[in-house]
């Protein structure tokens, strides 16, 4: 089967994919190819915020196996302040010990020497295989062809998207201007190792708003809660996850934490529709609600076995209305509720009512690319929304062969 991946427009209007993070006034980025990949594809992307501020925040995968880039960001995120973020794709720096987390140092000494900032105001980002080393030999001479290739332009921004890029088909970025004169822009790369509290998925954000720091991480926190953390495609949730979201004040504009999180959340909501559409070997996009649960954490932990469960997704693959498997699947989610109640909606037909069969199996259509699940537990008032794909055999014979 084949299938369009390209990311379907933007879910808001005001939302700009032609634009990233060089869309906000005091940003400069690049892509290039530093030969980390043996493929010689772009493969390493560093971004720069020339001020006048320089607040940071990140929110980081929660795998107790953290990549040596993840626990650098950390430890100089508790500053609060960001220069520089460099990422690489072609290699994770995750499982390297000792020798990984200076392999990070190095890369983060490097860039801060050649922008004349501190080490310790460079956030760096790792994507790949787990478990080897970077080639640093290749990785150090492509911080200089990087920084040469800086520039403000929305090519820039493309390359930097296109640069971090594993097994993504796309690059995925998004901009937003506000109407009060200041703008928001970003990019995120993931195809699959996807699952809330993140993914492979890696993103920087910028803008160009003033925002203390305190109000910029709670935004962060907040929209990554409502956005990258709905995102499940297969469950697994990477030793690399990252969101930096940095902020210049070029625009000179001091916003409300309210308005600023309202587009950012807008924003990132985006960018992870985006990283839905291009999930390996994706031929559906799934949306699985769960309404009528006691509790939002309820309704999401239902959604979340759902989404994570391989009979579910084979039957999406399949484009058959099994809803036995949902109903099976939502069984076995630590959520309360009366199975003699239980509802059930694909593409808008009842197909299970009150525990039982609905209306007839052929009612519900399956066989396009868009596949909303409707789940009503009939427990309380609380809802919640995960996006996931199907388990399609791309998605088999690509993870199959991704060491290979």
């Amino acid at each position: 089967m084949t299938v369009d991946i390209t990311p379907d427009t933007a879910l808001d209007p005001g939302v700009d994919r032609s634009a990233g993070v060089t869309a906000p006034a005091g940003f400069r980025a690049a892509g290039v190819i530093a030969g980390i990949k043996p493929a010689g594809t772009p493969d390493l992307t560093v971004v720069v915020n020339d001020g006048p501020h320089d607040v940071a925040a990140g929110v980081f995968t929660t795998n107790k196996v953290k990549a040596a880039p993840v626990l650098w960001s950390q430890q100089v995120l508790t500053a609060g302040v960001l220069k520089a973020v460099v990422l690489n794709s072609g290699g994770a720096n995750a499982c390297t010990g000792p020798e990984g987390f200076q392999d990070t140092h190095k890369t983060a000494e490097e860039l801060a020497s050649l922008l004349g900032v501190g080490a310790a105001e460079v956030g760096v980002c790792s994507t790949g295989l787990i478990g080897e080393r970077l080639p640093m030999a290749a990785l150090i001479p492509g911080l200089s062809l990087a920084v040469d290739a800086l520039g403000n332009g929305p090519e820039h921004g493309l390359a930097a998207a296109t640069a971090v890029m594993t097994t993504d088909n796309v690059p995925k970025q998004a901009a937003l201007k506000h109407p009060g004169g200041w703008s928001i822009g970003g990019f995120a790369k993931g195809a699959g190792m996807c699952a809330p509290n993140m993914a492979t998925m890696l993103s920087v954000i910028t803008t160009d708003a003033v925002l203390d720091q305190p109000h910029l991480d709670h935004a962060l926190r907040n929209a990554v809660g409502k956005t990258f953390n709905r995102l499940d495609v297969d469950g697994g949730t990477s030793t690399n996850d990252t969101v930096l979201l940095l902020s210049s004040g070029a625009s000179g504009v001091t916003v409300t934490p309210e308005e600023f999180e309202a587009a950012l959340t807008v924003l990132a909501a985006d960018l992870v529709q985006q990283l839905q559409a291009d999930a390996e070997g994706v031929t559906k996009h799934v949306s699985i609600t769960v309404q009528g649960a006691a509790s939002e954490a309820e309704a999401l932990a239902a959604a979340k076995v759902v989404a994570e469960d391989n009979l579910c997704k084979t039957a999406f693959f399949a484009s058959d209305p099994n809803w036995g498997r949902i109903a099976m699947a939502v069984g076995n989610a630590p959520t309360a509720f009366d199975p003699a109640l239980l509802d059930i909606t694909l593409n808008g037909a009842a197909i299970c009512v009150a525990g039982g069969k609905g209306v007839d199996r052929s009612e519900a259509d399956l066989s396009g690319l868009e596949i909303d699940v409707v789940i009503d537990l009939h427990a309380g008032s609380a809802s919640a929304t995960v996006l996931t794909t199907d388990l399609s055999h791309a998605y088999v014979e690509e993870n199959s062969a991704y060491s290979s």
